[in-house]
């Protein structure tokens, strides 16, 4: 855990006297909400020696620490992806960064594929759970006790408390916010029609490419997680055209006014103790 603290430290150091108890993460398209950000630091992922790169279209690539709701965040605007060619281990490494700066609550988001007719391209999804297909795990390797236990419970991944509360704020401000089990697999390719039959029948709601490695490390430090998945397309066989990611990126843009307005009015009373 060595790069950790060395990840951690040059944050510390050009993020001055911000101390930050939530993190956000921003996924595809979804970046404009960081632009609600105000008193800002900006750090390039490029200019924090060992932090690995986001190359993927819609991903900024940079941290940005400041206030939403006048509460103090560090949002990463663009995340990066197994697909990418990452090891899963170094997602565990930046979410134990997270951890050594004080970080309590990691606040997830992503663009997704809607498995149910009843959940439109455009629409939000709170994600109350999480199936994991991508064959492969974060955590594999030796456990530093220190930053969690070697055999994590996942039974409260997505904190409950928190999705009342969301729900709660998102019926008030007449937002509509459905709810589902998010499933991942590794990506880069779009699923094939078996596929998309058999994640249903598994009792899956969305699926995409990212959000559960950052759930599971997070969880493993003691973290609280509130997750919301962009719908931004309807999975392959369930529509006459095949997805992209240029539809991605479109609807993404298009749910991340209300994503946004969601987020700001739950900051505002969030437990950042």
């Amino acid at each position: 855990m060595q790069i950790t603290h060395k990840i951690a430290e040059q944050i510390r150091i050009r993020m001055g006297q911000r101390r930050p108890k939530t993190a956000i993460i921003l996924g595809s398209g979804l970046g404009s909400l960081a632009d609600t950000i105000e008193d800002t630091v900006i750090i390039n992922y490029s200019d924090i020696n060992g932090f690995p790169q986001s190359t993927v279209q819609g991903h900024n690539g940079r941290l940005i620490i400041g206030r939403l709701a006048d509460t103090e965040v560090l949002c990463m605007q663009g995340r990066f992806h197994i697909y990418e060619g990452h090891q899963p281990q170094v997602i565990n490494s930046i979410i134990k960064a997270f951890q050594l700066l004080g970080i309590k609550n990691l606040i997830v988001t992503n663009a997704a594929g809607s498995l149910r007719k009843s959940i439109a391209p455009g629409e939000l999804m709170l994600i109350t759970d999480h199936i994991n297909l991508s064959g492969t795990n974060p955590l594999i390797g030796p456990n530093d006790d220190r930053f969690g236990p070697r055999f994590p419970s996942m039974a409260d991944a997505y904190t409950f408390e928190y999705q009342k509360k969301i729900l709660s704020i998102a019926k008030a401000l007449k937002i509509k916010l459905k709810q589902g089990v998010y499933l991942w697999t590794l990506g880069p390719n779009f699923e094939t029609k078996a596929e998309i039959k058999m994640f249903q029948r598994l009792g899956a709601d969305a699926v995409g490419m990212s959000t559960v490695p950052e759930v599971i490390c997070a969880v493993h430090s003691g973290m609280k997680v509130l997750g919301i998945s962009v719908i931004t397309n309807y999975g392959t066989g369930m529509q006459k055209n095949a997805p992209s990611h240029e539809e991605t990126l479109a609807e993404g843009q298009k749910a991340a006014q209300n994503l946004s307005r969601l987020l700001t009015a739950f900051m505002k009373d969030i437990d950042n103790g």
